[in-house]
């Protein structure tokens, strides 16, 4: 287990839970009582993305905050005791809030490849889903108009396969180039790629750049083609979506994408900001999210 530092515990003070999947441990926050919350991360990042929006929300709120197997403080496991997969990363998600009783009232906050995760969590409980805070994210295939990014296709060579896993250039370079309009600090640099520290450690950075189906037969698409055709079940779901349009994954292409499907949406768009919009909006992103959760109020449970 990751030892935090006391620089990153004074951002990030919060109590450590974790959850038993086979024997390989799944860290979680759960901060907080009322109405779940639940915010699911990406890749390179890990539940400290979301720190100040449990903050935020943890005093009305029942917020919890999974580190996906191999990412922030859960095991990192080998690829003989885990499958890196979309579809585990699901099944962890689903086991994990059927294990803290969560099954109805849920808000669900998404960012990068947790969009993916928690989308397709969310269409096998479409009914458990109220309100969804999207931030620069997909769960649906890559845009037509969207070419594959250079730096991921990189990624999935034997080049950046050593890049990646031997000096952690994934979250080394996320760290300083997916903040636009509030770079991070020194500070805020290491706790992100803390986790990180090892050959071992970096696994699964490197398998979810690996995971990501661009054809039929990847062991991915299927999960994707079958979250994409269920996201109409959302068509009357409240949500907002918070996107930096620098991002160089999840830019305007893929808001549009968003938009088209969700004319109704509420959207709010940083043309100057990254892809940890978290980070950029700042307390600014923070309060256009209460404010979206104060304007769409769930019914009481009796009603």
């Amino acid at each position: 287990m990751v030892t935090l530092p006391p620089s990153v515990q004074a951002h990030y003070p919060f109590q450590s839970r974790w959850f038993d999947r086979g024997g390989v441990k799944m860290h979680y926050l759960d901060e907080g009582r009322g109405d779940p919350v639940v915010m699911v991360h990406g890749n390179p990042s890990w539940s400290f993305y979301y720190r100040d929006l449990v903050k935020s929300l943890r005093g009305e709120y029942r917020c919890i905050v999974p580190d996906h197997i191999g990412m922030g403080l859960s095991d990192k496991p080998g690829d003989d005791r885990y499958a890196y997969t979309l579809k585990s990363r699901v099944d962890d998600l689903d086991a994990l809030l059927e294990h803290l009783g969560v099954r109805e009232r849920v808000t669900l906050v998404v960012h990068d490849w947790g969009g993916m995760i928690g989308m397709s969590w969310a269409a096998r409980h479409p009914e458990r889903v109220k309100r969804l805070v999207i931030l620069n994210t997909g769960a649906f295939h890559l845009p037509k108009s969207k070419p594959f990014p250079w730096a991921l296709w990189l990624t999935r060579t034997p080049l950046g396969a050593l890049l990646v896993r031997g000096f952690n250039m994934f979250a080394w370079t996320a760290a300083r180039v997916c903040c636009k309009l509030r770079p991070m600090n020194a500070e805020l640099r290491a706790a992100y790629t803390l986790p990180y520290d090892s050959w071992a450690h970096r696994i699964a950075t490197l398998r979810f750049v690996q995971d990501i189906p661009l054809r039929k037969g990847d062991r991915a698409y299927e999960v994707v083609s079958a979250t994409e055709a269920a996201l109409e079940k959302f068509s009357a779901t409240p949500m907002l979506l918070i996107f930096g349009l620098k991002d160089f994954v999840f830019d305007r292409h893929f808001l549009d994408e968003w938009t088209r499907r969700f004319p109704k949406a509420e959207v709010h768009r940083y043309e100057e900001g990254g892809h940890y919009i978290l980070e950029d909006a700042g307390p600014e992103g923070l309060a256009k999210i209460q404010a979206f959760l104060k304007a769409h109020p769930l019914q009481s449970a009796a009603t």
